[in-house]
């Protein structure tokens, strides 16, 4: 028999959907049978609703699911077309490893604004290896919904730390600091190190002054062919798949 929620409950899961109801409750939803199982691995699972047609033994495993009227998941979803199951997961209290990081190679993200670039970027970090990513306080909140469905359950291996970048790749004091410009070396040419730190600009303004200060490695991707007439820039997401591809020697 499917259980009514109350709309206590509901608004709860719903409000899931605002930064601000993910602070007060500490909690962060997903969607979806794949990133719902995959982020079970990583996170803390506070309850799993599903509907009659996504409920089986062998879908939700051996822990408590709640069945709900579909209705219900239409109402908490924050997609388009809902899914059969949503999770709900605790906000885990990441530290930054600086120590751990400097021996890495690390992303940072300068006011990274759209959620689905978000979850790409943390889709490519865990491509290709990378998982530390530190960002501003203005980047978009990695736990949003639509980051979290956009990084395919991602997240649960790639952690993502807010605060000032400046302060944060102090604290690493990274071997080098990168970043892209129009007016830099062609990556497919400059000297990659296996450590440091990656700068990622925002999708309008690019890496924001203060923080080129802090780059010491200026690189550029290069358009093909050599001054053919091309779009403003790549997407952000786009060109932190060229560039972490390019250090891992793809």
């Amino acid at each position: 028999m499917n259980e009514i929620l109350t709309k206590k409950q509901i608004k709860n899961i719903k409000s899931l959907d605002t930064s601000k109801g993910r602070r007060q409750q500490r909690l962060f939803k997903a969607e979806g049978e794949k990133c719902v199982f995959d982020l079970m691995r990583h996170f803390t699972l506070k309850g799993v609703y599903a509907t009659a047609e996504g409920f089986s033994a062998e879908t939700v495993g051996d822990f408590d699911a709640t069945v709900v009227r579909r209705a219900d998941i239409i109402e908490m979803s924050s997609m388009v077309n809902a899914p059969d199951i949503l999770g709900v997961f605790e906000m885990p209290e990441w530290q930054l490893d600086a120590p751990k990081a400097h021996s890495e190679l690390v992303l940072a993200l300068d006011t990274i604004q759209d959620p689905g670039n978000l979850g790409t970027i943390i889709r490519v970090a865990d491509w290709f290896g990378v998982h530390t990513i530190i960002a501003s306080r203005e980047t978009v909140d990695c736990f949003s919904p639509k980051v979290v469905q956009a990084t395919m359950g991602s997240l649960g291996r790639v952690k993502v730390f807010y605060g000032s970048l400046p302060e944060m790749i102090a604290e690493i004091a990274p071997t080098a600091v990168y970043g892209t410009f129009l007016d830099g070396d062609s990556i497919s040419e400059a000297t990659l190190s296996q450590t440091g730190v990656i700068v990622i600009g925002n999708e309008g303004q690019g890496i924001s002054p203060a923080i080129g200060e802090l780059v010491t490695s200026r690189l550029l991707i290069p358009s093909y062919p050599p001054g053919a007439e091309t779009g403003e820039s790549l997407n952000a997401a786009i060109a932190t798949a060229i560039t972490l591809a390019k250090f891992r020697g793809v």
